[in-house]
């Protein structure tokens, strides 16, 4: 059987202040919370989302793209 692939990294942006900044992500946890390194504000996860990566980042956390390709039991909250 083949390992899927992780992407590890993921580009957060900010909604309070548009800054991007590519984030490795934890592979063994949810990461709540993230501080904007520029406007200093607090990131939250959205409604319905497990994680800060799956609300602002380009790539979803690891548990979720495990899940997405039908090797994972998926996030925290599931």
């Amino acid at each position: 059987m083949k390992t899927p692939e992780i992407v590890l990294d993921s580009t957060l942006v900010c909604p309070h202040c548009g800054h991007e900044e590519t984030v490795r992500m934890p592979t063994d946890a949810c990461q709540w919370f993230y501080e904007c390194t520029q406007c200093h504000q607090i990131l939250q996860p959205l409604e319905g989302d497990c994680c800060v990566f799956c609300s602002y980042g380009d790539v979803p956390c690891p548990p979720i793209q495990l899940q997405q390709q039908g090797s994972g039991m998926g996030c925290c909250h599931d």
